[in-house]
């Protein structure tokens, strides 16, 4: 099984059921599995997956903060203001509070992060298309 068919079917923790609760906030199809949902605390752990090319809206944490451990697959993760980094396989971001930020899949990879969030997020605009290209530049450099 090649590198995309493992992150597609779950490397770890299954897939999960399509995104469609935030399907809004999102460019592509993308999966959620919600490991930890419990109302008594205030973080919330879910592994999503990304189809090729899918990325999430420019989004803020609000009192509080996220953190990606990549599962799977290459992404992008970037800050409002600084280059794009790419993304494999145990990288870890941590986006502290009130940092405006993006994340997705390659172009040609799915990808899968576990993501762990505390506080509330602010859905802004989609990373557009002619931004998201560019990034394929940045990737052969």
């Amino acid at each position: 099984m090649n590198e995309n068919e493992k992150v597609k079917q779950g490397i770890i923790f299954p897939r999960g059921s399509q995104n469609d609760g935030y399907a809004q906030y999102f460019v592509g199809q993308s999966y959620l599995n919600n490991l930890v949902n419990d109302p008594q605390i205030n973080v919330g752990v879910g592994l999503v997956t990304f189809e090729p090319g899918c990325r999430n809206n420019w989004h803020i944490h609000h009192n509080g903060y996220q953190i990606l451990l990549v599962t799977g697959g290459q992404g992008w993760y970037q800050e409002e203001g600084k280059k794009a980094q790419k993304l494999n396989l145990g990288d870890v971001i941590v986006t502290h509070d009130g940092v405006k930020h993006w994340h997705g899949a390659t172009k040609n990879s799915w990808f899968a992060h576990l993501a762990i969030t505390a506080g509330t997020p602010e859905w802004l605009e989609p990373v557009s298309d002619a931004d998201y290209a560019k990034l394929d530049k940045i990737a052969k450099n």
